[in-house]
């Protein structure tokens, strides 16, 4: 065994690989990774139950991996979920909060992303789509990287579409969005795209394992898609969420500002409550289609016995759900979302996980599954042992954030928000999964709070200000 093989090998086996010195060679029979990111998706699929979404595609992979039913987000807006997902740290840790932070000024180079750590570690890393929010990415971590551009969809006019979004006799806007079927070939579709990328690189022999990412924007708004995933939806046959009227009477202030009623209040005054859900539904129907030829391609590849699947979404989205419209909040619809793992050798067929768990612990996991020693910031745990039997004891709750210092704490049974004004909600989801009464100040559960509250992170981390990072106060 030559000298630097036999470096590498003692460093995986006492955990003390560093990027410098673990970036030259990968060991043969590491496992590839296929990545798949889906924008703004709830947890409306089959295999979750849900009546009138299709999926078939994403049932297909649940059923050949596991599925984790309880899922959340860091933090349920696009660039704080995706920024503490791919580099492991809390939005509190990094201070990215808004859609509007870098996280590349606020994380320095030497706490890698997950794509920047595998490349490190000798994998070949490949993207296309929205990976980080509006792609922002570091060029350096990525062997090659398409930076798609959404605003192809929107120059239709050059591109023969038969018809245009808002101008439709079956569309219409909310806000400024356009709301429509589209009759045009669904190959021009930036989603499309980003699948048809993936597929080519699976159809390729690879002289490294593979680390390839694939983000779909779609059911983020706007929400079009071809007309075929329309009519998968008549729209009489739309089922809406069962509401409650007055279901923020019992919210504190900071919740009910986050809430922003009227915007939900507009579209039920537009009467666009029932094809607004049709086209979100449609939207996931087109996704699906994308996912499915990115898992026909794999199984046609040589790369299928040895592929890593990690599937998820950054956060869910309301539907009118507490008065809401929307994501940006701590309540349940918009902080949970799809995740799905394959494994080779690790999870079995038709796996289903119930066990609470959140996005921070898919960065160490992918790390324990490749035989990467963790980086020290990482602040997730592996999920490998739920992989590999779903029914595993977990203490550990899944920890949502919602701007600076609200907090969310998810285990099986409580559902626990924190304020930084000193609003609290406490929900029973087992007698209320619809988290319709706040529990939080009835004397019997002052102990159900208080062994939650230890959960409440107190990261005093960097925030970022207009693109300066300065110190934040300890909380």
């Amino acid at each position: 065994m030559k000298l630097s093989a036999l470096v590498l090998s003692l460093c995986i086996l006492y955990g003390r690989t560093t990027a410098a010195d673990s970036s030259a060679q990968v060991p043969a029979g590491r496992p590839n990774i296929l990545f798949i990111a889906i924008d703004d998706m709830r947890d409306w699929t089959g295999y979750s139950g849900s009546a009138q979404a299709k999926t078939p595609n994403l049932d297909r992979l649940a059923k050949s991996g596991i599925a984790f039913t309880r899922a959340y987000t860091a933090y349920a807006l696009c660039n704080p979920s995706r920024t503490a997902l791919l580099t492991g740290l809390r939005p509190g840790t990094s201070g990215v909060i808004t859609n509007g932070n870098d996280w590349r000024v606020a994380v320095p180079a030497e706490r890698p992303s997950l794509p920047g750590y595998l490349h490190d570690n000798g994998y070949r890393t490949l993207g296309r789509g929205k990976i980080f929010h509006g792609s922002k990415v570091r060029r350096e971590e990525w062997d090659e990287y398409v930076k798609d551009d959404e605003r192809e969809e929107k120059d239709i006019d050059k591109k023969d579409w038969s018809l245009r979004p808002g101008k439709t006799p079956d569309s219409f806007i909310i806000g400024s969005n356009d709301i429509a079927p589209l009759d045009s070939p669904e190959e021009e579709l930036v989603d499309y795209k980003t699948a048809s990328f993936g597929v080519a690189q699976l159809g390729k022999t690879q002289e490294k394992p593979f680390f390839l990412a694939c983000g779909f924007h779609r059911p983020h708004l706007p929400w079009n898609a071809p007309r075929k995933y329309f009519d998968l939806f008549p729209l009489e046959g739309i089922t809406l969420p069962e509401l409650k009227a007055d279901d923020l009477a019992d919210v504190p202030k900071e919740g009910v500002m986050m809430a922003k009623a009227g915007e939900f209040a507009a579209i039920r005054d537009l009467n666009k409550y029932r094809e607004c859900v049709r086209a979100y539904l449609a939207c996931i129907a087109f996704t699906d289609a994308q996912v499915g030829r990115l898992l026909d391609a794999l199984e046609k590849s040589p790369h299928k016995d040895n592929t890593i699947i990690c599937l998820w979404s950054d956060h869910g989205w309301h539907h009118g759900e507490k008065e809401h419209w929307r994501k940006s909040t701590l309540w349940e619809e918009a902080t949970r979302a799809p995740l799905i793992w394959r494994v080779p050798g690790v999870t079995q067929p038709g796996g289903v996980c119930a066990r609470p768990v959140d996005f921070l612990g898919i960065y160490p996991t992918l790390c324990e599954l490749t035989g990467l020693p963790l980086p020290a910031h990482l602040q997730g745990v592996s999920l490998k042992p739920l992989l590999a039997d779903p029914q595993s004891a977990w203490e550990r709750p899944a920890i949502s954030t919602m701007h600076d210092g609200n907090h969310a704490i998810r285990t099986d049974r409580w559902r626990y928000i924190h304020y930084t004004g000193g609003g609290e909600e406490l929900y029973d989801e087992q007698a209320d999964p619809h988290e319709w009464t706040n529990l939080a100040d009835k004397p019997e559960h002052a102990a159900v709070k208080a062994a939650l509250a230890k959960w409440l992170p107190t990261d005093a981390g960097l925030v970022i200000a207009k693109g300066k990072k300065k110190r934040k106060k300890q909380q």
